[in-house]
């Protein structure tokens, strides 16, 4: 029997802290599930409960599997990126060679243990930023739903613990068994897209003059095929200077600006209105309902239909 072992560090969050017993649990006796801490003692949570567990950090020695769930930041992370020394006791039981998977913010942990250097990973997207500014050797992608880097797992927030941990049982025992756990717990054994899908990417409000006026006229004209001699127009520069000035102020260039404000119009439209996905594609200058669907499948893996499926539910009869 395989075993995994749940690490438990103090501000964990429960509902992510009890995913691998859940899912794991459902896939008969192939597998069993055991938490520890980090001192053996009570564990601190981020509701208004401490959870008490059964097995001290000796356990992790036993594991086939090791996974860390998410705590609140910096929770057993310094803000300097340092792990605590009890975190650090914890992690040394672990023998060489065990597979790792990280739950959202778990991937700190492992980040500071120095053991995703030079690894792809992926932690909550609202984290993304900090880990990649705390541990500049992680390779960070923030759109994904998990990484499988062989022995070590990262995932992201919340939910995307399900999808790793069946990913897990896939791997393991295949497709079958891991849509008999999913149906089990009465979640979809796969899911379309990304991470990239749930992030919120607010538009910056514009400040007045050159490139930033131009943008917000951009906003104003989305609906139109806009071009860069008419932006830099806006802006009273020429075009070579208002690409450079464009450049410099937002990272990316005008053309890959406007398809990335399309986009974000769209979801909005799809989100909120029941307007057809070809008069969504005609409002946000995609022109064609092929194009929409190309640009936000290129953006965040899924087609208008199922994002708006995800986000929009259908009304009751």
């Amino acid at each position: 029997m395989h075993r995994v072992v749940v690490l438990a560090l103090g501000r964990v969050y429960p509902f992510e802290l009890g995913i691998p017993t859940r899912i794991f649990g459902a896939a008969g006796d192939r597998y069993e599930v055991i938490t520890c801490s980090a001192d053996g003692g009570p564990v601190a949570t981020t509701a208004d409960f401490a959870v008490h567990v059964q097995h001290g950090p000796e356990a992790l020695a036993t594991a086939d599997t090791v996974i860390i769930p998410p705590f609140a930041i910096p929770g057993p992370v310094t803000p300097d990126g340092r792990l605590s020394p009890e975190a650090a006791k914890a992690l040394a039981q672990i023998i060489p060679g065990t597979r790792i998977v990280s739950i959202c913010t778990g991937a700190f942990v492992l980040a500071a243990a120095g053991w995703l250097d030079g690894r792809p990973v992926t932690t909550h997207w609202r984290q993304a930023d900090l880990l990649r500014r705390l541990f500049p050797r992680v390779r960070v992608d923030p759109d994904v739903l998990f990484v499988d880097d062989g022995d070590i797992l990262t995932s992201a927030g919340a939910a995307s613990g399900v999808d790793v941990c069946l990913h897990l049982v896939r791997r393991d025992h295949g497709s079958e068994v891991a849509n008999q756990v999913a149906r089990r717990c009465v979640v979809p054994p796969w899911r379309d897209g990304g991470q990239a899908q749930y992030i919120e990417r607010p538009v910056p409000a514009p400040s007045s003059g050159g490139p930033a006026r131009a943008r917000a006229w951009a906003l104003e004209h989305l609906h139109l095929p806009v071009t860069l001699a008419e932006l830099a127009a806006e802006a009273r520069m020429s075009s070579r200077t208002f690409a450079r000035r464009f450049r410099a102020e937002t990272g990316m260039s005008p053309g890959r600006w406007l398809i990335q404000q399309r986009i974000e119009r769209a979801r909005r439209l799809l989100e909120s209105t029941d307007l057809p996905v070809d008069r969504i594609a005609s409002e946000v200058g995609f022109g064609t309902a092929a194009s929409l669907r190309q640009h936000l499948n290129a953006a965040i893996g899924v087609s208008p239909a199922t994002y708006r499926r995800t986000f929009r539910p259908p009304l009751a009869g």
